[in-house]
């Protein structure tokens, strides 16, 4: 399908939607954790409630990107999980008991795990066959992050976090109504249709699977940093606004990574293999730097970083995923990619994360978040070289033969 055969409005349907979608994601990651805070929770409790959505997701996010690829609709499992949502929080901002809340958080993380990969397959089916970047559709993702955060901080200090379901409500309401909006994203023809056997073999790629295991590594400090980082502003002096502040740092530079990537780099394995190695490196200083921060201002200021490290990584993983696994089983593919974010990674992330942060505090977490991430940086330098080593064995072979 050409570009011209593409309707501009579904284009900028497929915007607003990223940006309504993701401020929602940005109400619930940046504020929840204050919320639980302010119910009585401890770190411990928010990190054990925090684990079980990874948990949860590593049966949820391989099942909704089955059916996605199976029935060839991203549309329909967007619009069921984002019903589903809507419909588990709402008991859960009724409920103050701690067993209530977490039972019911599990069958909200059933319905949210799926939602990042489903949107991203949703862009990449559209645009595919066309002179369309994916970076161009996902930075409004970003913007919808920064923006809706920061301006939601001042709000929520106004009505306080226990009206934290207001905001919540409203945005997740309009990323609903939008979803409705969006096209299935699977009306072109495969090449190959779908079946078991071949969806099998998306879980027999070396390459892909080592890529998925060293992203544990580098994902666990980024879900510790993610789950605590507003408590740990609170606990340095900082308020709602600042905290709303440090998402608009870690999201609004997104928007300029991703353009750049949409123009600059090469969609081959080698190269994007180099730049994730560059991109842990940088984490590790990322996670140094926030190690000795000393006020609420200067964790801002190093949250900035984000948008290199986690964007950076994100997009690349992204496209590396969809460069190694076949078309027809591009949901599935994204939905294990997905599961380095927010699975395993995830639950280590919630349980031991946060009793790091209760009885080592933030200094020592960060600094064993650095060592965590240079683990990662030296698996991915050996699987760019082991990569490159098969690659050029295969091209003498090649060569070898049509001699």
């Amino acid at each position: 399908m050409s570009d011209q055969m593409i309707n501009r409005n579904m284009l900028g349907m497929l915007k607003v939607f990223n940006f309504v979608l993701y401020g929602a994601l940005a109400i619930y990651s940046t504020f929840f954790a204050l919320y639980l805070k302010d119910t009585g929770f401890s770190n411990v409790q928010i990190g054990l409630l925090v684990a079980g959505g990874p948990l949860i997701g590593l049966v949820a996010n391989p099942f909704w990107a089955y059916c996605a690829d199976r029935f060839r609709n991203n549309k329909r499992i967007l619009i069921i999980c984002l019903i589903g949502n809507f419909t588990c929080m709402q008991f859960v901002f009724m409920m103050e008991s701690y067993t209530l809340i977490y039972s019911l958080m599990l069958f909200y993380f059933m319905f949210q795990s799926p939602l990042f990969t489903q949107s991203n397959s949703l862009i990449l089916n559209v645009i595919e066959g066309t002179n369309r970047k994916f970076g161009e559709f996902r930075a409004w993702g970003s913007l919808g992050w920064a923006l809706i955060a920061v301006a939601a901080g001042p709000i929520i200090g106004w009505l306080g976090i226990s009206k934290l379901w207001i905001v919540f409500d409203v945005m997740l309401l309009f990323a609903i109504f939008f979803t409705f909006l969006m096209p299935s994203g699977n009306e072109r023809a495969q090449s190959e249709k779908f079946t078991n056997k071949g969806y099998l073999m998306v879980f027999r790629n070396k390459y892909f699977l080592i890529f998925v295991c060293l992203g544990v590594l580098i994902s666990i400090p980024n879900s510790i940093n993610t789950t605590f980082l507003s408590i740990y502003i609170k606990g340095l002096g900082g308020s709602d606004t600042v905290v709303g502040w440090s998402a608009f740092a870690t999201a609004i530079l997104e928007v300029p990574v991703f353009l750049l990537l949409d123009r600059y780099l090469k969609k081959n394995s080698r190269t994007m293999l180099t730049w994730l190695t560059v991109i842990c490196l940088l984490f590790s200083a990322r996670w140094l730097l926030m190690s000795v921060a000393v006020s609420a201002i200067q964790v801002i200021f190093i949250q900035l970083l984000h948008s290199i490290t986690f964007g950076g990584y994100y997009y690349i993983g992204t496209q590396l995923t969809s460069h190694l696994v076949p078309g027809e089983y591009r949901s599935s593919g994204q939905a294990v990619y997905g599961l380095t974010w927010g699975g395993i990674s995830g639950i280590v992330a919630g349980i031991l994360g946060g009793w790091m942060f209760e009885n080592l505090g933030a200094s020592v977490l960060y600094r064993i978040c650095f060592g965590i991430t240079i683990c990662g940086f030296i698996g991915f330098f050996l699987l760019r070289h082991s990569f490159r080593t098969t690659e050029n064995q295969v091209n003498t072979q090649s060569k070898q033969f049509n001699s």
